[in-house]
């Protein structure tokens, strides 16, 4: 598997769309992450009475493994779509058809783009794992690991978006309809959970049925629920309306889907024609 992995580094290390798509990404959670400390520190705590709402910032040790997970997640449309890019180039160039001409068998071309999936999540979790190092060091807090779980939930989330990626790479397999079908199913999925968010509020309020937020249950959407907001306080005000939070069912939602994408991409790469 490192020797795949070795090869798929000397395809991409030169490759432009890699260098730009991953600077890019460090660069916006490095942005976003300083912008909201920014706007924290020179607007909301100029407000009078803002204390009231919000104890300590959202960037003290305590808290900012939470907020850099969050703001970060984001940016995970960036790997996913290099993902995309990877995997539809070497059909659009048939590469993967020299690859297993040369000796592969088609699971080591999935293993190794599975592989890229597992090392560029990891990547990304760890640009996270920095950044947030770098915001609590300034905050001047002690060191903490309370909230340390939601860099897992960083890393799932990013690991669930490249699977979708390979997924769609394979079953479309030309570069510009994948790029366009996985913007495209990620807007749609937000669109509809949004509409299950409001239907999930609607059965509480009229049946006093709390089905949790059921918009967090579909596939791409499962790992998103599990990052939420630094600034939960004005949730806080409405909790008697929205709808509980299981996250234990979501978190469960969200390994399935894994599983369920990678089972789906190992079949249709063993059984579609090269």
């Amino acid at each position: 598997m490192i020797n795949l992995l070795k090869i798929e580094w000397l395809k991409i290390k030169s490759y432009t769309g890699f260098i730009l798509l991953s600077s890019f990404f460090a660069l916006g959670v490095l942005t976003t992450n300083y912008i909201v400390y920014a706007f924290k520190k020179n607007v909301i705590d100029k407000v009078e009475g803002s204390q009231l709402l919000f104890s300590g910032s959202p960037f003290d040790f305590d808290a900012v493994w939470k907020t850099v997970s969050y703001y970060g997640g984001y940016f995970l449309m960036l790997p996913a779509l290099l993902m995309v890019i990877l995997i539809s180039n070497e059909y659009s160039y048939k590469t993967h058809r020299q690859n297993i001409i040369d000796g592969w068998s088609r699971f080591e071309f999935l293993k190794v783009k599975l592989g890229l999936a597992l090392v560029f999540a990891l990547a990304s979790t760890l640009v996270i794992v920095l950044t947030a190092l770098l915001f609590g060091a300034f905050s001047g807090t002690a060191f903490s690991v309370n909230g340390f779980a939601n860099v897992g939930y960083f890393f799932l989330k990013a690991l669930t978006y490249n699977l979708v990626a390979i997924l769609i790479s394979i079953l479309v397999k030309k570069s510009g309809v994948a790029i366009a079908l996985f913007f495209i199913y990620t807007i749609f999925e937000n669109g509809v959970s949004l509409l299950l968010f409001f239907l999930a509020i609607k059965l509480k309020k009229d049946s006093n049925l709390d089905l949790g937020n059921i918009g967090n249950y579909l596939p791409m959407n499962a790992s998103d629920g599990l990052l939420t907001s630094p600034f939960e306080q004005f949730q806080g005000m409405a909790k008697s309306v929205l709808p509980t939070d299981y996250n234990m069912l979501v978190l469960a939602f969200a390994l399935v889907y894994v599983i369920v994408f990678y089972l789906w991409s190992r079949n249709r790469i063993l059984k579609s024609d090269l």
